[in-house]
């Protein structure tokens, strides 16, 4: 089963998106800010490491920008894709995201087919991909 971590400031946001996230059937945890997702990381032991990351942008303490960085500074085990989402909706706070490392970006609210299918496509779930998808006229 695919392990998410939801970093956000905003409690219902991190429960939204958990949500969406486990109705889609994979396991999302939890962390308010930068600082305690990468001590999260920090404390996972052999195979335990996230298989993505849904990340705000403004947050106390540690913000998105920084967080995504110093991801990327950490050891290959952890270098999972990320998904950005944010109020912030010109394109310079996209720019800013994919600069520091994201793989994706979405403004908030994040519908729910948006996030899902941003999920799914970065984990290369492709029955995920299909349910998020069913019922959508192209």
């Amino acid at each position: 089963m695919y392990r998410i971590l939801v970093v956000d400031d905003a409690a219902t946001v991190r429960m939204y998106h958990r949500k969406l996230l486990g109705d889609a059937g994979w396991h999302a945890e939890e962390a308010l800010n930068g600082v305690e997702a990468l001590e999260r990381i920090h404390s996972q032991e052999g195979d335990e490491a996230f298989d993505l990351y849904v990340v705000d942008v403004n947050m106390p303490r540690m913000d998105g920008y920084s967080f995504v960085r110093e991801l990327r500074r950490l050891e290959p085990r952890h270098q999972a894709p990320v998904v950005m989402v944010s109020t912030e909706a010109q394109r310079q706070d996209v720019d800013a995201a994919l600069d520091a490392g994201a793989n994706a970006y979405l403004v908030k609210p994040a519908q729910p087919l948006d996030l899902v299918l941003s999920a799914a496509l970065l984990l290369g779930d492709r029955q995920a991909a299909r349910a998020a998808t069913q019922g959508v006229r192209t």
